[in-house]
């Protein structure tokens, strides 16, 4: 399929903008961070006091007549899976739609595994699954993968994330690394997420935009709901109106990061109004000194 100068344009602007923050951000903690769990097996030696009797190998111990234990070695290559939500709600926000937040950030992500020699591939969904990218390795399918993103017009507006998530779990056969990018204004998804994050490592990037919880007091304003279409009149002028909207958006987030946690996902919070980098940085530096420290 022919791409278009205004996209590859685009992909080169995000490259160029976002290369600082993969060399410096990502350069020590991306490993640290996305440490692989992935074990691929190295030998059969005799068992040495001490050793783990889970890791006996039976059908070896049983032919040699004496117990011998399986060793493991972390596997040298990660794969990334980056499933990013481009449904309707994902189309709000200012100085950028969400939509294009996670579209940024997954790039910075790709150009990282890239930079790492680690396969990614990524996941494009809205009402369904529209896009999937087989992970490899490589600087150019990076690129292309950004690319993908960058040209990606779903034909759905709602959000089947539970779909996409349960989706992610059959395309993927070995341990990886899943990075969900949404704002989880859907139904359903709890379920399919505790499923896929018991086979692998899942980090939530949860992307919000400040108007929702803050309404800008302006009157009366007619308001559209991106993905049913349904239009309602909001008095935002009212301050009863905006302290309820305010109470139902932290009890929306808070309920969805307790839903996260229970999951065990790790969450990671970003907002459209501000830069993406610091909180991430943050996020990821707290997740890999606790890694180190299990």
């Amino acid at each position: 399929m022919p791409v278009s100068p205004e996209i590859l344009k685009q992909v080169k602007s995000i490259e160029l903008r976002t290369r600082g923050l993969v060399g410096s951000l990502f350069a020590g903690e991306y490993r640290s961070v996305f440490r692989g769990q992935g074990m691929e097996f190295a030998e059969v030696r005799a068992y040495q006091h001490g050793d783990d009797f889970r890791s006996i190998d039976w059908n070896v111990s049983a032919r040699l007549a004496s117990p011998y234990v399986k060793t493991f070695t972390e596997e040298r290559e990660l794969t990334l899976m980056l499933v990013v939500d481009q449904s309707g709600s994902t189309r709000f926000g200012e100085p950028v739609s969400k939509a294009g937040l996670a579209v940024e950030v997954a790039a910075v992500l790709a150009l990282a595994a890239a930079y790492h020699n680690d396969r990614v591939g990524a996941l494009l969904f809205a009402d369904e699954v529209e896009r999937v990218i087989p992970p490899r390795k490589g600087r150019r399918h990076a690129l292309r993968v950004i690319r993908d993103l960058v040209a990606f017009e779903p034909q759905g507006r709602r959000t089947n994330l539970a779909a996409s998530l349960s989706y992610a779990s059959r395309l993927l056969r070995h341990h990886s690394i899943v990075v969900v990018l949404s704002d989880f204004i859907a139904e359903g998804w709890e379920r399919p997420l505790r499923r896929l994050a018991a086979r692998h490592e899942v980090v939530a990037i949860t992307i919000d935009d400040p108007r929702e919880q803050d309404l800008p007091e302006s009157g009366w304003i007619e308001m559209l709901d991106a993905e049913s279409g349904r239009r309602v009149l909001v008095d935002t002028g009212s301050r009863d109106v905006r302290a309820r909207v305010r109470q139902l958006a932290e009890q929306r987030r808070d309920e969805r990061a307790r839903t996260l946690l229970a999951a065990g996902a790790d969450q990671v919070a970003l907002h459209t109004g501000t830069d993406y980098a610091i909180p991430l940085r943050r996020a990821f530096a707290l997740r890999a000194r606790r890694i180190h420290r299990a």
